[in-house]
């Protein structure tokens, strides 16, 4: 189905995901690992789809590390990957600002290691303080031990009237301890301070999406991750399929709440959905069946009558919540059919 169209149910694939597609564009936090250590199953499902031909590239908005500590990593989990197969909105947001200064620029660098070897990648030159005379202000997810006095330098830039930049604003990040502030809470301090709007440059928007072209060359790619509002709309942004993984921070409420831009081609538990065909979801006049469910709304509540696989039920519910947002009614009540699942 076109990303152009409104999707009224998740696809079906009766080919395994892997072999249908020739990329996967795979987020990481949240998909891959969660606070350093690897997702369940991550590991051997990455590997069954590299052995299958698959190519694996990793796409990450947070813009903190290298490339070549982003593979270092992932190698040391038991994904062989290299510093080429990581694309970061580092790497975007550098690109983005190297379109619009001249090769030497100074730029005021708020933000980790990543953003920094990435602009000079570029050709531009990171500077520590708003009085280096700086061009511009790119701003990145700088980890946890951020200070407030990096977002004062980018206030005291900004409001000079040089340009801003933002490598992504993805308001949160999943650890090993739950959701922490991401890039765009810290983007939102600056917002505040000055009143201005900075150009962004991670996922959901194109110059990510661009980036991750140009780096990786997919002809078929599919992107997989578990945000609705960067990898899901980036994917529809893009024109390209996409796999929600419930291993991060969506949760099925939030999916079947999600407007036609955050709805996954293809919703799994975890990366294993990418060794598998994917079931059909069929409609049955204002009832929808996936496996042995089928889901239907009742008043202003979306109803699930059968059993089987609970993702399967998820599917069918998807399916009916989606086509009656379509017909104009929202607001349905899901809590008892989701409760049923136990997902």
């Amino acid at each position: 189905m076109s990303h152009q169209q409104d999707r009224v149910r998740p696809s079906g694939s009766a080919t395994a995901l892997n072999e249908a597609y020739d990329t996967a564009l795979l987020d990481l936090d949240g998909v891959v690992y969660a606070g350093g250590e690897a997702i369940l199953h991550a590991v051997d499902s990455l590997a069954a789809a590299r052995a299958g031909g698959m190519h694996l590239a990793y796409v990450t908005n947070n813009a903190l590390r290298t490339p070549d500590a982003v593979a270092e990593h992932l190698t040391e989990l038991g994904v062989p990957a290299e510093p080429s197969d990581v694309i970061t909105s580092a790497q975007a947001v550098a690109r983005l600002v190297a379109d619009q200064l001249p090769s030497g620029a100074r730029v005021l660098a708020i933000g980790g290691e990543g953003l920094r070897v990435a602009l000079r990648e570029r050709g531009l030159e990171p500077v520590e303080s708003a009085d280096d005379d700086p061009a511009a202000v790119v701003q990145g997810y700088g980890g946890p031990d951020m200070t407030w006095g990096r977002f004062a330098e980018a206030s005291y830039a900004v409001r000079r009237g040089l340009p801003w930049f933002a490598s992504n604003t993805d308001l949160t990040i999943p650890g090993a301890r739950g959701i922490a502030p991401g890039n765009g809470a810290a983007v939102e301090v600056v917002r505040i301070a000055t009143g201005a709007e900075p150009q962004v440059a991670g996922k959901p928007l194109p110059p990510m999406h661009r980036e991750t072209v140009l780096r990786t060359g997919a002809q078929r790619p599919i992107v997989v991750g578990d945000r609705l509002d960067t990898d899901i709309e980036g994917a529809f942004n893009g024109g390209v399929d996409s796999l929600l993984v419930l291993t991060g921070v969506t949760d099925a409420a939030q999916l079947l709440a999600a407007p036609p831009e955050h709805r996954p081609t293809y919703v799994d538990r975890d990366l294993r959905g990418l060794l598998t065909g994917q079931p059909e979801v069929t409609p049955d006049g204002d009832a929808y069946r996936c496996g042995g469910w089928t889901a239907l709304v009742r008043g202003d509540a979306l109803a699930l009558e059968g059993e089987g696989d609970a993702l399967d039920g998820l599917r069918a519910l998807c399916a009916a919540a989606w086509a009656f947002a379509g017909a104009g009614v929202c607001g349905l009540d899901a809590g008892k059919a989701l409760a049923s699942l136990q997902l």
